[in-house]
């Protein structure tokens, strides 16, 4: 179905767009939410001002995305949790943690749906992406550390849950160094076949 969008609707365009959407999306969320009417010749007279406006309104967005972007761009959040011996959360840190520790911390609302993580479930550094338009794509810290280690976390102390991290990445860099170091047998066997065809023609 045609519409004309009355407000920004995330994924499909801003006040003024003339857009193809679901026949269901459009009856069961637009429509009743005042977010856009069925484009007939009627309503495109109508909104008119609106559809001349849609530029302009992309260009706001545009400007908009930027500024939330350079605010929340490498923003550490720190979240403290309880979580067993093998590091795994017994809960986990959802995009809507995410939003609203973000919201707290810097004042920039963004929808959820926006963060490209799925819900966290280990101790440790999450760099997570932020969806905002289509080339920009601002990266969030996000650090889970147990309960007791907030503090001295943020305090600048080392804490036990990153440090292992930090070894479990380091173990798994040296295990692909030197799987990349190994020579592939397959390389070593073709070339010695051309050596044994010149002693035969010998």
């Amino acid at each position: 179905m045609k519409v004309i969008l009355k407000e920004y609707v995330y994924k499909h365009g801003v006040a003024g767009d003339v857009v193809n959407v679901a026949d269901g999306f459009a009856r069961n969320f637009l429509f009743p939410r005042g977010l856009a009417v069925k484009a007939t010749p009627g309503t495109v007279r109508e909104n008119q001002h609106l559809i001349e406006q849609a530029s302009k309104n992309r260009e706001r967005l545009r400007s908009m995305e930027g500024e939330a972007a350079a605010k929340i761009d490498g923003v550490e959040l720190v979240f403290g949790v309880k979580a067993g011996k093998n590091n795994k959360l017994y809960g986990s840190i959802t995009t809507s943690d995410i939003a609203r520790t973000l919201l707290e911390k810097t004042g920039v609302d963004i929808n959820r749906r926006r963060i490209s993580e799925r819900s966290l479930r280990e101790l440790g550094v999450h760099e997570v992406p932020v969806r905002l338009g289509h080339e920009i794509s601002p990266v969030l810290r996000i650090v889970i550390v147990r309960e007791e280690e907030v503090a001295p976390y943020l305090a600048g102390q080392p804490v036990a849950s990153l440090i292992e991290q930090q070894q479990r990445q380091a173990e798994v860099i040296e295990v692909e160094e030197e799987v990349a170091e190994e020579p592939e047998p397959e390389a070593e066997s073709a070339a010695e076949e051309p050596a044994v065809a010149e002693e035969e023609v010998e």
